[in-house]
């Protein structure tokens, strides 16, 4: 029994390391958002329940799970950062795809809004460089 279990782990695992992430690209207007949500949420807590620090490199998307990295290309220079999404945002009437931290939009040389384009470099749970050494 304690064999049948182990095997059905390590099958499981196997397919999640062997299956492709969502390989999409989505572009759209990106916005910031900094040291204003503690005057909406006083102990500052994102949508995953930890602190939220601005000059982090942390985003806020409604469509990808938490813990996700995507690597953000500011279209209009070129420039590209990886940041991870904890939280959830921005709201869906702005038409905006995609807030970044305070830190995210400086390191992505952001002045206000911005056209970009977000892909999908790691998803929880599937870590592709992990995939990539095994072969």
């Amino acid at each position: 029994m304690l064999l049948q279990r182990l095997a059905l782990r390590a099958a499981v695992a196997c397919a999640l390391l062997l299956a492709s992430p969502p390989a999409r690209a989505m572009e759209g207007i990106a916005s910031t958002y900094g040291r204003e949500i503690f005057r909406i949420n006083p102990k500052g807590l994102t949508a995953n329940g930890e602190r939220f620090k601005p000059m982090g490199l942390t985003a806020a998307i409604w469509s990808l799970p938490f813990n996700t990295r995507v690597r953000v290309t500011h279209l209009a220079t070129g420039r590209s950062i990886v940041v991870r999404v904890n939280d959830r945002g921005p709201h869906k009437r702005l038409g905006r795809l995609i807030d970044l931290s305070t830190g995210a939009a400086r390191a992505l040389g952001m002045g206000g809004l911005a056209h970009v384009r977000v892909d999908v470099v790691t998803v929880p749970g599937l870590d592709r460089s992990r995939v990539a050494d095994a072969h």
